[in-house]
């Protein structure tokens, strides 16, 4: 009677395993092909709005916007590759990084090299930021285009560097493009979890509140004509309207930032110091599941960064409106000329 009873319920849970396997697994399907399907297309429109707006002469001068310009063209990389090919793997089974050797290393290296640039172009806007907002004189001359080119150019060459490692030490295993077991799989984890999820965002809070310090002391030091001991007036340092709204971008990015990436780096902390225990079908489902969540949710953050220019920057905005603007004039002057053609 008692082995009926456990046979029976052994059976039972097996069942319900299968249950919850098959339903996380086509919500996965649905994810990748819905959810990772909106955000190439909004983060495409998005990245192309910003080039646009943020390559007039207006806003092209600020050193700031320069970095927000690298970071939308090479974002584009990003969506239409990295992006592209995770949702044909997991929402349309097309499997060719897990049986191409060469395809699964470049993929996975071009992957996190574009993950990467973008975001550090982001966070070098903070920082920038920070030195347009600084009271001392040589440290408010870091904060200018030539300065900015050249970080551009360093940034685009870094990281691609960096991550050569990916190059050699990812394989396929088990049907899948992974890390190599062992030593390696724990540096990797740790590593992505410092590298892409603890200090990107730790760098963007930091500065963006650094920055905030420096507005504050800025505008109490405010006063036309500060005079020390009855010496000679000393200027105050001024923000312009355009300084500001550029750091309003940043900070409003830092917080953006932090709330969609802290899922990614506990996912590899917690896989790298759990990857000798044993686990269920369903367990390794859910942490997988929790993985690619929170690959959708770093993406998202790059798709949203258009929307965050246009709802923060009213020099961004109206820039925007002034070439929508401009396109609509043209065409209503365009189409008289046909009409009499006709």
């Amino acid at each position: 009677m008692n082995n009926t009873t456990t046979n029976s319920t052994g059976a039972i849970s097996d069942s319900n395993q299968t249950y919850w396997i098959l339903l996380i697994t086509e919500l996965m399907i649905k994810v990748s092909q819905y959810g990772m399907g909106a955000v190439i297309i909004v983060g495409n429109i998005g990245s192309l709005l910003s080039c646009i707006v943020l390559f007039q002469p207006v806003l092209r001068k600020n050193p700031c916007a320069l970095y927000y310009l690298a970071s939308s063209a090479t974002q584009f990389i990003d969506f239409n590759f990295g992006l592209m090919t995770r949702m044909l793997q997991y929402g349309y089974n097309v499997q060719t990084a897990s049986y191409v050797l060469w395809f699964c290393k470049i993929r996975y290296y071009l992957l996190y090299v574009f993950v990467a640039i973008p975001r550090y172009f982001i966070i070098l806007a903070a920082i920038d930021r920070y030195f347009a907002s600084s009271r001392n004189a040589l440290r408010r001359q870091w904060s200018s285009k030539k300065f900015a080119y050249r970080l551009i150019v360093a940034n685009m060459i870094f990281w691609p560097l960096i991550y050569t490692h990916v190059l050699v030490f990812y394989e396929i295993q088990n049907g899948e493009c992974a890390p190599k077991h062992g030593t390696y799989n724990m540096f990797f984890g740790i590593y992505i979890a410092f590298d892409s999820g603890i200090l990107p965002p730790s760098l963007m809070v930091i500065f963006s509140l650094l920055t905030l310090k420096n507005i504050r002391q800025i505008k109490k030091r405010t006063y036309p004509m500060n005079r020390i001991n009855g010496s000679q007036p000393i200027q105050p340092v001024i923000m312009s309207k355009k300084d500001i709204q550029m750091f309003k971008i940043a900070f409003n990015e830092a917080i953006i930032f932090v709330v969609l990436s802290i899922l990614n780096p506990c996912y590899f902390l917690y896989r790298a110091f759990t990857m000798n225990v044993a686990k269920s079908p369903l367990r390794l489902l859910v942490e997988w599941s929790i993985f690619h969540t929170s690959y959708v949710f770093l993406q998202l953050e790059f798709a949203l960064t258009f929307f965050i220019y246009i709802w923060t920057a009213p020099l961004f905005r109206h820039e925007f409106q002034r070439l929508i603007k401009n396109r609509l004039s043209r065409r209503r002057v365009e189409n008289p000329r046909t009409l009499s053609i006709e």
